[in-house]
């Protein structure tokens, strides 16, 4: 099999859904820097369809700036991903942190920066190995 064709079926680590796109791109150069398979969406719809089962993500990342009903997605996550391997970006005016922690997801809380969403994969990646 040709290296373009082996690499259209290798899994992907992590879906990332963010409507802003410099932030979804650099973010999605670093994690692919740092060796993971990285598909990003600027939609629901599309972060969805990745999310069937037998080809679900180790890990979905949901950046809640701008995004229309983040309630709405994350009800839908609730079903589609394991808890403790969806990590939530905050934003302000959206849903408050203590309740997406207590819908069990992983929370980051802004302000962060590119290398606290990469350090925090990491830690999320490592803890699904042990």
């Amino acid at each position: 099999m040709s290296g373009q064709k082996a690499d259209r079926f290798r899994q992907i680590d992590i879906v990332l859904l963010g409507t802003e796109w410099q932030t979804r791109a650099l973010l999605r150069a670093q994690l692919i820097e740092e060796g993971f398979e990285v598909l990003a969406t600027d939609t629901w719809p599309m972060m969805r369809q990745h999310l069937r089962p037998g080809e679900k993500p180790r890990l979905a990342i949901v950046d809640l700036h701008c995004l229309p009903d983040p309630e709405g997605v994350l009800n839908d996550l609730r079903t589609l991903m394991k808890r403790d391997r969806v990590l939530v970006l905050t934003a302000m005016d959206t849903v408050p942190p203590e309740a997406i922690e207590q819908l069990g997801f992983r929370v980051l809380k802004r302000p962060v920066s590119i290398g606290d969403v990469v350090t925090a994969v990491g830690r999320v990646l490592q803890e699904q190995r042990v």
